[in-house]
């Protein structure tokens, strides 16, 4: 499936992503509080990620307690679940992975299975997610041309995901059916996650990358620089609006304003049908800290204010596809999203092709 996550020994293995890409450490993760911290402290991040490793997080929680004292209380597996929901608010595919795990907890409570039941659903969303990004990324490959410079934010590849990603993964498949592309990625401040996962990722896999400040993404679409732009998600409301890595709604208004075609790439469980616009999306702000310091050190004066929002909101007017593993939605986003969470009425593929 991928080997920037995986179950071993009892226990969860991720990749420390903050380290990349000068260092290749793995944290083992054998207690719900390792698990917590992996995903607070950013050591593994992205939404679809976020989910997995939650999911995994279920298992070695209620692990631990069979550990000592043989049977788990519901009371316990709720308090476990709670401690895994607060550790960030945007991402949806944390309240989705967790929802399907206390599923299947009811299912299979007081009985000789439950753990192997439980680490099986975890081990089935993790390869669903992989299925789910390479069909995602085969129907996104067909809106990039031969010859096309794409730009994306943040960092959307398999490190993101349970493995091949979706923003990356669009481009990785169109590079793969043969389309020359060059990409430029934008550094991500504060912490980095596209000059340091994003260009390791497509520079690993033969792509041509090119890494810009954050800053440049509004004077690129000016100078028609770039074809298209593409991006993943971290939410998406009924009606179309995403929430994304923040700086993503100001590249949004720069592709606007200039006709450059928008791109987000989401999984469908990374949309929320419970929230009907953008406004209802809660913003992660994180320490002011992590503004100030860049590799441990200070690059400002210590005692400056500093404020720090994980997330920002694009509204749907400034989208032009959503791309997800049933097809790419086209406007009106809401009417396409009802149909797509309606029984029945589960495969799409709008858009121009």
């Amino acid at each position: 499936m991928s080997d920037h996550i995986y179950w071993k020994d009892d226990a969860l293995y991720v990749l420390d992503q903050r380290l990349l890409p000068f260092k290749e450490t793995y944290l083992r993760c054998g207690t719900v509080t390792s698990v917590v911290k992996a995903i607070k402290n950013m050591a593994v991040r992205g939404a679809p990620l976020i989910g997995l490793v939650a999911a995994y997080g279920m298992v070695v929680g209620i692990q631990e307690i069979m550990k000592s004292r043989g049977r788990v209380k519901e009371s316990e597996v709720e308090r476990i679940c709670r401690r895994l929901k607060e550790t960030r608010p945007t991402a949806v595919n944390l309240f989705w992975a967790l929802r399907r795990m206390r599923n299947t907890y009811k299912e299979f409570q007081g009985q000789d299975g439950l753990l192997d039941a439980m680490l099986q659903a975890a081990i089935d969303m993790h390869v669903e997610d992989v299925e789910h990004n390479r069909r995602l990324s085969h129907y996104g490959a067909e809106l990039i041309d031969d010859g096309d410079t794409i730009l994306t934010h943040c960092n959307a590849g398999a490190l993101a995901t349970g493995g091949y990603g979706t923003a990356l993964g669009v481009i990785r498949s169109a590079w793969e059916a043969g389309k020359s592309l060059q990409v430029i990625a934008t550094e991500t401040r504060p912490y980095f996650q596209g000059a340091r996962l994003t260009v390791w990722e497509l520079r690993e896999q033969g792509i041509d990358v090119t890494l810009v400040p954050d800053n440049h993404a509004g004077l690129l679409c000016q100078q028609g620089i770039v074809d298209r732009v593409i991006v993943g998600a971290d939410r998406v409301a009924r009606n179309g609006d995403v929430a994304n890595k923040i700086g993503t709604y100001m590249i949004a208004l720069a592709a606007h304003d200039n006709e450059v075609p928008f791109y987000v790439a989401a999984p469908l469980s990374s949309f929320d049908e419970s929230i009907k616009n953008g406004e209802e999306i809660s913003i992660e702000e994180r320490d002011g800290k992590e503004v100030k310091y860049v590799n441990g050190r200070l690059v400002t004066s210590a005692d400056v204010t500093a404020k720090y929002y994980a997330f920002d909101i694009t509204p749907a007017r400034l989208i032009t596809y959503i791309i997800t593993e049933k097809g790419i939605l086209e406007k009106p986003f809401g009417k396409y999203i009802r149909m797509l969470f309606s029984p029945g009425k589960r495969e799409h593929h709008n858009g121009p092709h």
